[in-house]
């Protein structure tokens, strides 16, 4: 589908709850992401970035509602970073920074508004780079032994489940690191999640942390 429209989204969220009858988790994932200065970030892309990221995230959240207020153990998840609002995290890439915090913006603002409700409301981030497709347009130019220097996708997969499985009514609110939730789960070797030969110091840091 595309997340853009409405009428679209509202069919998905309908045929998934005819499918599987009913809806226990949103994990919002979907974003697009361009990694320019203002004089380069033309108003499309600029629109894209918000229609998708922010507004997208708000959207599949207003309408899956209805349906996570009747499950056992509700939570929205938003792939999404840490509020840290300094300058040198917008400064680079303000337009992206932008629609990107715009999904952080919508955890406080729904953790507050549903906690009454029992629905968490939580986010997620990596500590290191992970080596998606996204990958490949954010490191546009960078070297093969960079585009190496990351943690495959499994790590999020096993932090966003650690953090599904948590009592929606006491864990909402949070800005998460995958590592630290790991680490409260007993996990201490990360090893699996590199390249055998990549040490853990190489690893490349992501953006917002």
């Amino acid at each position: 589908m595309d997340i853009r429209d409405d009428e679209q989204v509202a069919r998905a969220v309908e045929r998934t709850v005819q499918e599987f009858g009913a809806i226990d988790i949103l994990v919002n994932n979907a974003s697009a992401i361009s990694l320019t200065a203002t004089p380069d970030t033309d108003m499309r892309r600029f629109d894209l970035m918000h229609d998708i990221n922010t507004r997208g995230t708000f959207l599949c959240s207003k309408l899956c509602l209805p349906h996570l207020e009747r499950a056992a153990n509700p939570h929205i998840l938003m792939l999404s970073p840490p509020l840290n609002l300094e300058e040198r995290w917008f400064a680079p890439h303000l337009a992206y920074s932008l629609a990107k915090f715009g999904m952080s913006l919508c955890v406080l603002g729904l953790a507050g508004e549903l906690r009454t409700r029992g629905i968490a409301v939580n986010a997620l981030w990596p500590r290191t780079v992970i080596g998606t497709a996204a990958l490949q347009i954010a490191m546009q130019g960078a070297s093969p032994e960079d585009r190496r220097r990351v943690r495959s996708p499994q790590i999020i997969a096993d932090a966003a489940h650690a953090i599904l499985t948590r009592d929606s009514r006491s864990f909402s609110g949070h800005y998460c690191i995958d590592e630290e939730i790991l680490r409260e789960e007993g996990i201490t070797d990360f090893s699996p999640y590199r390249p055998a030969d990549v040490r853990e110091q190489d690893l490349l840091p992501d953006f917002f942390i």
